[in-house]
């Protein structure tokens, strides 16, 4: 009797063999619910995406004007950009309907009447706004929330009509929730000032996050993010579950400079989620594994989906800081991610490509210099540039990498082509306004929300709440906020989640404690998880449309497997060494030159470097866990023995750690030891017969 496994290995005809090599992302995907004109109105219009490109890098880099004024420019050029771009519904896929225009007429309106009468409007809009004030207020207020229906959903957008509600007639409500009341002049007049629509969200949208999705789009069009995934295949594609384990590494490169999880899972997911079906994972496998590590894009630095501008912008806390912050937790996210594909490849036998299909490994290093861009701004970011000019460069570098690309290629393969030209330049800052509507929408909402926040002290409320709670047990504070997080989250972009999560719930994780980076780093963190959480995981119902399987089974497996991640935060808290937290010795290793100030410094590093190796080891135990595989597979009891391993480790007590290892070390020597009395049961039968 042979108990020899069947070799998976995929036989590839020459044509596929070619398509393979020859990979690339589909990053129209990403817009393929926006409009797309042909002849003349397709020039005029991407002439006018790109001028709004370059408006925006001139007022940031060349010509800086007032804050209020680009944040103005910035919603209301983008609002009529997206009127013109997202329909209004299915049936106007094709065609422009009466509300678009007016809606493009009325960012218009809006926009001369804000420019002629900033220096008037700017004092008196929050205080006591003149009647032409106020509609103009109403409806600049209806066009953002009209694009957010159309961008984001319904679940943003009633979640604003909730706040506003809230606003307009919270007076009336039960007095443990009532608010003194606000005329309803004033409150509109509030909401379209920089206390509302045009507060820190669009703030950061304005200056930050169009600028780093104006990159992104160059790095698309220059060639890099096709580079990043056939290096991603190149590296990994050979490994068993090849096409799984691309979609971690190419969704963390990619991701980390997407603005929505969604976005990120319908990029990479166009290529990775069929190659991964291909090569022998369920339907519903391939599509959680790719919104998982879209929602994992999210969290992985330098950038960060760009929640972390926001974060920078909402803490005080220096960009870098949280950047440094964010490497071990996305270290562990992502290393949980692998994990589970690598033992669900275990469990299936599946094989990767054969190396003949995939980029040739060797010229992919070669050209190892395409990851400069990305290297140049993590240096400059790391190395205190502003972030504005760091962004900056960065698409420059991507134009002068393209050419020195070509250049190469030509010299070694001789190979004619050339860099960027003026259409390709055109191409990406179109892409880059493009891309940037939907956050402009959902930051502008945000702004809507965190203004009724603080007009009605609603935020106030909420932490007195928490501080309640964490009165009878601070884990249970924890909880409430994951919870609420969570919630927020659903159905919206991590950006909008963690702007609202960040007002309601971070003054009172603070008040009960949390540093403030690790209560911001806590709600980020969920908002980004909300994604992955059922019953409304955008990144998975996105990733299911791709994959043909039922979006809610997918949200759920998304869960599962991302559920190391859900435990991620929590260590923020017992063991802040894991986002540098309390540790600003780390930072000045030397200070007023007293060997003891050296000394500590020291143990913070070995503090920081103990827990990643407990926190690494834990992850690996509660994903053996979870997908039933260690050493082989496990029955119950070992499988419970080895979740509670897990958590053990990934807790700050040494006695904790200890025992986990303990615990793993021994299950780990009674599955070897079963292994070997099986094998030697079939060898005995095997003879036998």
């Amino acid at each position: 009797m042979s108990n020899k496994k069947k070799d998976n290995k995929m036989e590839l005809t020459e044509e596929q063999a070619e398509q393979l090599k020859n990979l690339d992302v589909e990053d129209e995907v990403e817009h393929s619910g926006q409009r797309q004109f042909d002849g003349y109105k397709g020039i005029i219009l991407m002439a006018f995406a790109a001028i709004i490109s370059l408006a925006h890098i001139y007022f940031l880099v060349f010509n800086p004007i007032d804050p209020m004024k680009l944040r103005a420019l910035h919603v209301l050029s983008l609002s009529a950009l997206g009127f013109l771009l997202v329909p209004m519904s299915e049936k106007y896929k094709d065609r422009m309907a009466i509300i678009d225009w007016f809606g493009i007429v009325a960012c218009l309106l809006i926009f001369v009447y804000l420019f002629s009468q900033f220096d008037q409007l700017i004092w008196r809009i929050r205080v006591s706004p003149d009647p032409l004030d106020v509609v103009m207020a109403i409806a600049g207020i209806a066009m953002v929330l009209e694009l957010v229906r159309r961008t984001s959903g319904k679940a943003l957008l009633i979640l604003s009509f909730i706040f506003l509600g809230y606003g307009l007639f919270g007076d009336m409500l039960p007095r443990w929730i009532a608010h003194s009341g606000i005329g309803w002049q004033r409150f509109f007049g509030y909401m379209y000032s920089d206390y509302g629509i045009f507060s820190e969200p669009v703030a950061i949208s304005s200056r930050y996050i169009v600028l780093f999705i104006i990159f992104a789009a160059f790095l698309t069009v220059s060639g890099v993010g096709r580079f990043f995934v056939q290096w991603a295949f190149a590296v990994s594609g050979f490994a068993r579950g090849g096409p799984a384990k691309v979609s971690i590494l190419a969704s963390a490169l990619m991701g980390t400079m997407n603005g929505t999880s969604a976005g990120n899972a319908v990029a990479t997911g166009s290529l990775t989620i069929p190659l991964m079906k291909k090569v022998g994972y369920t339907p519903r496998f391939a599509a959680a594994t790719e919104s998982v590590a879209s929602a994992g894009g999210q969290v992985m630095p330098p950038i960060m989906g760009a929640g972390i501008f926001l974060m920078a912008e909402l803490t005080g806390i220096p960009y870098q800081r949280i950047m440094l912050a964010g490497i071990i937790p996305a270290l562990l996210y992502f290393f949980s991610a692998y994990l589970m594909v690598d033992y669900e490849a275990i469990k299936l036998n599946l094989k990767g490509f054969p190396r003949k299909a995939l980029p040739d490994l060797r010229h992919v290093l070669k050209r190892s210099y395409l990851f400069l861009p990305v290297i140049i701004l993590f240096y400059m970011l790391l190395t205190g540039w502003s972030i504005i000019m760091a962004g900056f460069i960065g698409i420059v570098s991507c134009f002068i990498i393209s050419w020195l690309h070509a250049l190469v290629e030509y010299i070694s393969q001789k190979k004619t082509g050339v860099g960027m030209n003026f259409m390709h330049v055109v191409q990406a800052l179109e892409k880059g306004a493009r891309g940037t509507i939907q956050l402009m929408s959902v930051c502008a909402a945000a702004g809507i929300i965190m203004g009724v926040i603080g007009q009605t002290g609603i935020g106030l409320r909420f932490a007195n709440m928490l501080l309640g709670i964490a009165g009878a047990n601070q884990l249970l504070a924890l909880v409430f906020a994951m919870g609420v997080s969570i919630l927020l989250g659903m159905g919206m972009p991590t950006t909008a989640a963690y702007a609202i999560g960040a007002s309601i719930l971070a003054p009172g994780l603070t008040s009960i404690g949390l540093p403030t980076l690790v209560a911001h780093m806590f709600v980020f963190y969920f908002a980004c998880l909300s994604a992955i959480t059922p019953p409304v995981a955008l990144a998975a119902y996105a990733a299911s449309g791709i994959s043909g399987s039922d979006p809610m089974k997918t949200s759920y497996l998304s869960f599962r497997l991302g559920l190391t991640a859900y435990i991620v935060p929590y260590m923020f808290y017992y063991a802040p060494a894991l986002i540098l937290g309390n540790t600003e010795e780390l930072f000045q290793l030397v200070t007023v030159g007293a060997d003891g100030a050296e000394v500590v410094g020291e143990l913070a590093m070995l503090t920081v470097v103990l827990r990643t190796i407990t926190a690494l080891i834990g992850v690996y135990g509660i994903a053996s866990a979870v997908q039933s595989w260690y050493f082989g597979l496990l029955e119950n009891w070992k499988r419970a023995l080895v979740m509670a391993a897990g958590l053990l480790l990934v807790t700050p007590p040494l006695w904790a750690d200890i025992s986990g290892v303990v615990i793993l070390v021994v299950v780990a020597f009674l599955q070897i030891n079963a292994s070997k009395d099986q094998s030697q049961e079939v060898s005995s039968e095997s003879s036998s017969i």
